[in-house]
């Protein structure tokens, strides 16, 4: 019995070993092997000249190893990646620490084997590139402006030394930290002839990346000193991609030409603007949504709609939109001396918003909102007691406003001059007018638009469009490149 116990025992000890292993995780990659996976994609790309996994792959995997980045790593990936001896090597060691500063002959000697070069021989300027990059954000998020600023614009006049296609993402990302240092420098507006220099030169050499992100950086620059008209006018005027190369760009896009309609009274083009750019923007992008619901908020209020409450009130924009909830809600009651007791309290967080022109706006649409509900209240009241339930100060100026409600179309109701009344008019039955199939046809053009927007997204093969079919030869051969070009990345992002 004994002897036929015995071989029972090595499966269960042999399962309880499986139960181990398969509760034992693989240890994440560290971050010089993230770091080397990221420029052997970078080099195939640039081989293949494949910009999409530029700006889509490459930039995803930089995002994820971009928390773990820590000076040390970065150091020795500078040495590792740029030769000794390079101009920028220099420059990024000594920005980066100093104790790597100090040591960097040193290190150069130790780490020349593993250098592509002693003059830069055989080194990509996307390579290049990234490592600039990589350093300027490191930078950004330790906060070091000043170090960053100057690295970046060593960085830009950089690549703008080529014209090359499989150059234009990364360099859009470093045309947009150079516009992020200068702003947190507060040297804003130095930089916008330069900027301006940069989008022409991006128009004159096709590069759509560059093209998208510096017409948007050009537009933050002068809503930033809040020069609505050069903003329209760059607008109108500027080139710009039939389709879009970045999700995020467009929605950049959209939210400044929002700001401009805005500002310029076209309301209801504010609010297809915004709306779209809230619709697209990603639900990771918290702070940007915030600010997009703050706008489209006011917008809407001026628009003679009130938002929900849940817009309101969704995970993470609460705290952030308790100003704007409550003068929602101030319009909504139409009670003038809230409206102004929040606007007061509030006049702070709206100016450094730049939604107080907005916000003083809105002062006429809480006096039609509160007209609305008295009329609907009353068939007939005084002109002194609509005065004292809007927290007007005069009758005359009662009288005044309500003549223009009327004439608007916002109440309807009419006035007895000689007695100093309103008289609300029989109310209607809503279904009888107009108004239900015009918000029907409002709301049948927006999901038109976002269709025909779609469709003009789509990406279709570039030899879709050929007059020769290829033969099946010739299509065999790509269908393998493709399939070997595949295997290659995969294989790059196993490193």
């Amino acid at each position: 019995m004994k002897d036929a116990d015995a071989p029972s025992s090595i499966p269960k000890e042999q399962s309880k070993d499986d139960k181990k292993a398969a509760h034992e995780q693989p240890s994440p990659p560290s971050v010089k092997a993230m770091l080397s996976a990221n420029v052997l994609l970078l080099e195939a790309a640039v081989r293949a000249k494949e910009t999409r996994v530029l700006a889509g792959r490459l930039m995803r995997q930089t995002t994820s190893v971009r928390r773990k980045l820590t000076a040390d790593d970065l150091s020795a990936f500078v040495r590792e990646t740029l030769p000794h001896g390079y101009p920028g090597t220099s420059l990024l060691l000594e920005h980066l620490s100093k104790e790597t500063a100090m040591d960097t002959d040193e290190d150069h000697k130790a780490s020349s084997p593993a250098a592509g070069g002693v003059n830069g021989v055989g080194l990509l300027p996307e390579t290049e590139a990234y490592a600039y990059l990589l350093t300027v954000m490191y930078l950004v998020d330790h906060k070091a402006y000043q170090e960053a600023r100057a690295v970046v614009t060593v960085a830009v006049k950089r690549v703008t030394e080529f014209n090359r296609r499989t150059l234009d993402a990364i360099a859009a990302r470093l045309y947009f930290y150079l516009s992020l240092t200068h702003e947190h420098s507060g040297t804003l507006s130095d930089i916008r002839s330069q900027l301006l220099a940069l989008h022409r030169t991006a128009a004159l050499q096709h590069d759509e990346y560059g093209q998208e992100t510096l017409l948007n950086l050009l537009l933050r620059n002068y809503l930033h000193y809040n020069l609505y008209d050069q903003a329209e006018k760059l607008r109108s005027k500027a080139q710009r991609p039939e389709v879009s190369r970045s999700t995020q760009q467009l929605c950049r896009h959209l939210y400044y030409l929002g700001r401009i309609r805005a500002i310029q009274l076209e309301y209801t083009d504010s609010k297809d603007c915004l709306q779209q750019a809230l619709r697209k923007a990603p639900m990771s992008a918290l702070g940007f949504r915030v600010t997009v619901t703050k706008w489209l908020s006011l917008v809407r209020l001026l628009l003679g709609e009130v938002p929900e409450h849940t817009e309101f009130t969704a995970p993470g924009l609460a705290e952030p939109l308790a100003a704007y909830f409550s003068i929602a809600q101030a319009v909504r009651a139409g009670d003038l001396t809230a409206f102004r007791e929040v606007a007061e309290k509030n006049a702070a967080e709206f100016t450094a918003d730049k939604t107080r022109n907005l916000i003083v706006r809105l002062q006429f649409n809480v006096i039609r909102a509160g007209l609305r509900r008295v009329n609907l209240a009353y068939s007939r009241i005084s002109l002194a007691d609509v005065a004292a339930k809007l927290g007007l100060s005069s009758v005359q100026d009662t009288e005044s406003i309500v003549a223009k409600a009327i004439r608007d179309g916002g109440i309807d109701a009419a006035i007895d001059h000689a007695n100093g009344w309103m008289l609300s008019n029989e109310i209607a039955d809503i279904y009888s007018t107009s108004e239900p199939a015009a918000a029907f046809h409002a709301r049948t053009a927006f999901c038109l638009d976002i269709h025909n927007e779609a469709v003009r997204a789509m990406r279709f093969d570039a030899g879709a469009n050929r007059k020769k079919l290829d033969t099946a030869e010739s299509a065999r051969e790509r269908v393998i490149a493709e399939e070997e070009l595949a295997k290659a990345l995969e294989e790059d992002d196993g490193l």
